[in-house]
């Protein structure tokens, strides 16, 4: 198993990371969450999990091991693959992962897309002795939002693959339509890659 890659960040994506080791680029799946934190040429160490598949070898990045442990326990639910184990990771922390299964929440759980209601309800139940209970206080997990707004991880993203505050302001507003019709959770994954067209047609 790869438990972590550490080197310094060669190239960024909406979705990913390629981060050089030992001479050898390493692409590691991300949340935006954990992208906004990475800056091309700069030292970063990600916790990670390789997920095998018949056709595919797939390394998933994680800011830390509480992260990684989190993404391996969710899969242990039925029907909870490794990308909606990261799109969970995308909306809560894992101690507000932890929260929302010890207390019952399910409109958390729905707030991640691909999650309805009855879905959310198997997963309280599968996932009740598996998380183990939250670590900090209540409300918001330390670190960030339990779950911040489009808006802000989408900015961050961007923030993080090096536009200027003002072209991620601009390319947020440009995207803003097709996330109002996505409803009321929208996938950032999506939006940041219409976001990331719309800035390519304004260089």
């Amino acid at each position: 198993m790869i438990a972590f890659v550490s080197g310094p960040v060669a190239a960024l994506a909406p979705d990913s990371a390629v981060v050089e080791v030992g001479g050898i680029g390493i692409a590691v799946q991300c949340t935006p969450n954990t992208l906004s934190d990475l800056r091309i040429g700069q030292e970063a160490r990600l916790a990670t999990s390789l997920v095998v598949r018949e056709d595919s070898l797939t390394l998933y990045g994680f800011a830390d091991d509480d992260e990684r442990q989190t993404f391996v326990l969710l899969q242990t639910a039925s029907g909870v693959g490794p990308r909606l184990a990261q799109a969970m990771l995308a909306v809560h922390s894992p101690d507000a992962l932890r929260r929302a299964v010890s207390t019952g929440d399910e409109k958390a759980l729905t707030a991640v897309p691909g999650i309805g209601k009855k879905g959310a309800q198997k997963l309280l139940l599968e996932l009740k002795d598996r998380l183990g209970e939250p670590l900090g206080p209540g409300g918001p997990a330390i670190g960030r939002p339990v779950a911040s707004g489009w808006r802000e991880q989408l900015h961050a993203a961007l923030i993080g693959l090096g536009y200027a505050t003002r072209e991620a302001d601009e390319a947020v507003s440009a995207v803003e339509p097709q996330a109002e019709a996505a409803g009321a959770a929208p996938q950032v994954g999506p939006l940041l890659k219409a976001a990331l067209q719309t800035l390519n047609r304004a260089r």
